[in-house]
């Protein structure tokens, strides 16, 4: 049986919660018509039930960003608005989503999990072969996840309906472009092992 661990990528109370800077706009419109939170709660607890080892990915960096790569588009707009500062509410999972004791908790200084990150060491120590993930945004980290696991022989699971970008139709590009390189399926229909 091969060893699997569902990631849970960026579902941070920065990007995703209801009162956070994302709720009433971004991702946050998104989200509740896609119920992507209540997927995601329900894809978490039937990989716990099958004994999946679950990790949670979080974008963060420390207070004076030290870690921020000043090239970066993308995460200067979010120094500039004083998001994903670690150690605060904002770089909090998503309480709908709590981590539990025995879970891992992967930082991330960039949009891929791979990069940098203890994941790789993880993998190793524990012998996955299957990943399987989730989480926003389809067309950034979840993207980079499927690529790089492609990449370095991991068998990829992407649960479709546990994703979101910030429009329809970006999710649905992406998803079909990932279909390359990982198996595409619903938090309902993945195979849990």
């Amino acid at each position: 049986m091969t060893a699997s661990i569902y990631l849970v990528l960026d579902m941070i109370n920065d990007l995703v919660h209801e009162d956070g800077p994302n709720g009433k706009k971004g991702y946050g419109p998104v989200l509740a018509r896609r119920g992507t939170v209540a997927r995601t709660a329900e894809a978490l607890a039937r990989a716990r039930a099958a004994g999946v080892m679950i990790g949670y990915v979080r974008v963060g960096f420390s207070p004076d960003y030290r870690e921020c790569p000043p090239a970066s588009r993308l995460f200067q707009g979010a120094r500039q608005a004083g998001l994903f500062q670690l150690g605060t509410w904002g770089t909090e999972v998503h309480p709908a989503l709590a981590p539990r004791a025995g879970d891992h908790d992967i930082v991330k200084h960039r949009v891929s999990p791979f990069y940098a990150t203890s994941l790789e060491a993880i993998l190793g120590a524990t012998g996955i072969r299957r990943i399987f993930v989730s989480g926003v945004s389809t067309s950034g980290a979840v993207l980079s996840a499927a690529k790089e696991g492609h990449d370095r022989d991991y068998e990829m699971v992407v649960l479709e309906d546990c994703c979101a970008a910030l429009t329809d139709a970006q999710h649905v590009a992406v998803i079909e472009q990932m279909q390359r390189i990982a198996l595409v399926t619903t938090s309902r229909d993945a195979r849990f092992e």
